[in-house]
């Protein structure tokens, strides 16, 4: 199992906090770089919020919290670097010079990582002096909490990177997902993608509103893709004869014109309006920082849940209590 002692975090908005708060809480030294005057402040904001998520996460013993560090230079940052996060907005050409400033500072193996949700890790490392240690490690938010995190190689990429960046995230208590084929937006959130195109639709046409399209989230098919996914969802609805039943069934309505997923609506001052009033009286009542609280907090228990059945994420979360244990136990 790889273990890394110090990380580097270029960029710390949402993203990059997370990532500070997942690695400390692991025990690892993470050295900052954001240009944003107000930095640290929204950084510990985060960390406020993962401190107590991880007093309720686990069973087993929590690592010292590793140190932070803001720096004043990409290459302050990243010069003694195990592992470098890249999590700068989604510009190219603001990645790829933050790629030119850590590789004139870095050493020539260690892994860079970027957090995009995107872009093509071909287009991100094709200047690179030394592109095959650079990959893709997108998460989700919340980064301390949401255990997946995707894998995507460039053509530059070696084998090695990627099985390297295996083992480094699985410590961190993730479930690493290794895409197979470099696509724009890789997998999640393509799919995320799909949904959302389809609910600004429900909204726009007076189908539904935020609240409505939420709660036919939550209180339906939501419950099902976090313990199950898509496929097996799908499996089980097929009842005994499986797949093969469900797909002969509901295949045909694939051709059906219920959705509008080939459309984007425009993004109008009217229908933006429509959506943040909309959002504002459902949720507005409740400041983002709590509203992240409640999230945690629903997390957790969703993922104690699926511990205890030693299924999906929660299989995740009891294997790291297991090594969390086997540390605690180690002389030293």
């Amino acid at each position: 199992m790889a273990v890394i002692a110090r990380a580097a975090i270029v960029g710390g908005g949402v993203i990059g906090a997370g990532w500070i708060a997942r690695l400390v809480e692991n025990g690892i030294d993470v050295y900052v770089y954001d240009p944003d005057p107000d930095a640290i402040r929204k950084v510990e904001a985060v960390l406020e919020n993962s401190r107590h998520a991880y007093a309720k996460l686990t069973n087993g013993p929590r690592h010292r919290e590793g140190h932070i560090r803001f720096c004043e230079t990409v290459s302050a940052a990243v010069s003694s670097a195990e592992l470098i996060v890249e999590s700068v907005p989604e510009r190219l050409d603001l990645k790829r010079s933050v790629y030119a400033e850590i590789e004139a500072a870095s050493g020539e193996d260690v892994l860079i990582a970027s957090s995009t949700s995107g872009i093509m890790p071909s287009d991100l490392q094709s200047d690179m002096a030394h592109p095959e240690r650079f990959l893709v490690a997108h998460p989700f938010n919340p980064v301390y909490l949401l255990p997946l995190v995707e894998l995507v190689a460039g053509r530059a990429t070696s084998p090695g990177s990627i099985e390297l960046a295996r083992e480094i995230y699985h410590s961190l208590g993730m479930h690493p997902l290794i895409v197979k084929k470099e696509i724009e937006a890789f997998i999640a959130d393509r799919l995320l993608e799909a949904v959302w195109r389809e609910a600004l639709w429900l909204v726009k046409d007076g189908v539904a509103t935020t609240q409505d399209v939420d709660d036919a989230v939550r209180y339906g098919f939501g419950l099902r893709w976090a313990q199950m996914g898509v496929f097996d969802t799908y499996r089980v609805a097929g009842g005994e004869p499986g797949m093969r039943h469900f797909l002969a069934q509901f295949g045909p309505c694939l051709k059906w014109p219920w959705t509008k997923l080939m459309d984007v609506p425009d993004l109008d001052d009217e229908l933006v309006e429509l959506i943040a009033s909309q959002s504002d009286e459902q949720s507005g009542h409740l400041g983002i920082r709590e509203m992240e609280r409640i999230r945690d907090d629903n997390l957790i228990a969703i993922l104690h849940g699926l511990r205890d059945n030693d299924w999906g994420a929660g299989r995740t979360l009891g294997e790291h209590e297991e090594r969390l244990l086997e540390l605690s136990k180690a002389p030293g």
